[in-house]
């Protein structure tokens, strides 16, 4: 099999015998591909609670970090809002490092020979996908995967932003959503009764007494060993292992890969709480007096392993009025618009995500309303009307506040249940203002202006004023790449832009 995580020249190699066209542009692509995953991870460097950094100063010249060996990292001073490729060197004892994974080489830190070469693969990968990726449209897509195509970097604050480990560049260009390509998806026949499914499972992916389950090519070719009798056509989303049917819903297929930080495998846990958890989701959204919609969970299945299941989602576009010429956009999508360079409409935009966001956690939700899962409703005119939520495997749900508010508590256990006051601020905080909107306004003084109109007239509920007093919570990507032994999500705290 392919290296797992290949190099800039590997990629090149393999260019040359795939798509020879592709490698002038490949190769003018990969100076700003580095400064990007630089970018990213002098963030990390500046912010993130990385146990062999001493400390950080600013000064006249941008930042200095301190290592607990005495050594010094110099660098920009540090946006941890912003995005674009703004940082093309940083100095470790005065010699500069224009590339990510070199300078994570000379550093020399525990876990850090993994960690680099996933700085390699993914620098590499995505000057691969800006060589590749399609024209942007003139005006607005029409289809929901038109749009989600238009994502070519990958997560804004991820140094893993296009890490694909695994994934030749035949495979990556066969089936990211960048290279808009149509994937076949396998469809594998399984008995019924070994598996476990809920919700409605469609007679279109039925043979018999035998559910056909939806297979990613990349899963079936490499980890199932095994193809299906048919194919079903869809074109992937940004998600990558999400794809939409055209004319019907957007399936989630299991992939055992390594994309950013987390291997995008379905565990029966997910299958057997998706019914529920979908119509949990639907009674919140009536309760929302219009600002936000959740996609419906149709149905899911699982042959009893993570690495054989699926689940069908409606598409977003559903809650659109095709009438009133209203489109749903994925908030990731909106820089690509022109539409947040407005500060009025950035602030429309954040005064409905964060009222949605925070009436949602007071009554007892906490969305994961990252950039991905999190879509807006825009009109004709490109107003923000409302929202749309998707993919609900990584909320949190408290007990205590849906009493509270006599909503009634659905049958749920595990991860997704907690009434800790922490973890649901963090899951909300995190996703919604340091990730979505702070992508949005591309920069730490948009994003505080956005959120000072948005929070004016709120009313202060004890976390509004968490919002409002303390420092921003995130999640810390690179300390969680350099912790393999640590399970589950770790933190950072970033200035509070309204501070």
């Amino acid at each position: 099999m392919h290296r797992p995580h290949p190099t800039e020249s590997d990629v090149a190699a393999e260019l040359a015998v795939v798509r020879p066209d592709l490698e002038s542009r490949y190769a003018a692509e990969v100076p700003g591909a580095r400064a990007a995953v630089l970018t990213r991870l002098w963030r990390a460097l500046a912010h993130e609670p990385l146990p062999w950094i001493a400390g950080r100063a600013p000064d006249r010249d941008g930042l200095t970090v301190r290592l607990r060996d005495g050594r010094l990292l110099h660098g920009p001073a540090s946006d941890p809002y912003a995005t674009g490729d703004r940082v093309t060197a940083v100095e470790l004892d005065g010699v500069p490092y224009d590339h990510p994974a070199r300078l994570v080489t000379a550093l020399a830190v525990p876990h850090g020979a993994g960690f680099a070469a996933e700085l390699a693969h993914s620098a590499a990968s995505l000057a691969l996908s800006r060589a590749g990726r399609g024209p942007v449209d003139e005006g607005w897509p029409g289809t929901d995967w038109e749009w989600e195509q238009r994502i070519v970097d990958g997560h804004p604050y991820h140094p893993n932003c296009r890490a694909r480990p695994g994934f030749s560049v035949a495979e990556e260009l066969a089936y990211g959503p960048e290279h808009r390509p149509l994937v076949e998806l396998a469809l594998v026949p399984v008995p019924a009764g070994e598996c476990l499914m809920t919700g409605v499972w469609p007679d279109g992916l039925r043979d018999g007494g035998r559910l056909l389950l939806p297979v990613h090519p990349w899963q079936a070719a490499h980890v199932l060993k095994r193809g299906g009798e048919r194919v079903l056509g869809a074109h992937p989303l940004m998600s990558l292992r999400t794809l939409a049917v055209p004319g019907g819903p957007h399936v989630k297929t299991a992939l055992s890969a390594r994309l950013t930080s987390s291997v995008r495998d379905i565990s029966a846990y997910s299958i057997g709480f998706s019914a529920v958890l979908s119509e949990f989701a639907e009674s919140l959204a009536a309760r929302s007096e219009g600002l936000l919609h959740m996609t419906r969970t149709l149905g899911a299945a699982t042959a009893h392993s993570p690495d054989l299941a699926a689940v069908l989602r409606e598409s977003p576009q559903a809650h659109a009025d095709q009438a009133r010429g209203e489109r749903v956009v994925p908030v990731a999508a909106l820089a690509t618009t022109g539409l947040p360079g407005s500060p009025d409409w950035l602030a429309d935009f954040a005064r409905l995500a964060v009222t949605a966001g925070l009436r949602l956690l007071d009554q007892g939700v906490a969305l994961e309303a990252h950039g991905q899962n999190l879509l807006v409703v825009l009109s004709a005119g490109g107003a923000p009307l409302r929202l749309v939520y998707r993919d609900l495997a990584d909320i949190r749900v408290s007990p205590a506040r849906l009493r509270r508010h006599g909503i009634p508590v659905p049958e749920l256990s595990g991860r997704v249940v907690t009434d800790d006051e922490t973890t649901l601020r963090r899951k909300l905080f995190g996703s919604l203002v340091a990730g979505a909107l702070a992508s949005t306004a591309g920069s730490a003084p948009a994003l505080r202006d956005a959120l000072r109109t948005a929070v004016r007239d709120l009313p202060r509920t004890p976390d509004l004023a968490a919002l409002l007093d303390e420092e921003l919570p995130t999640k810390a990507l690179t300390l969680m790449r350099l912790s393999p032994g640590v399970p589950g999500d770790q933190w950072t705290a970033l200035p509070n832009p309204l501070h």
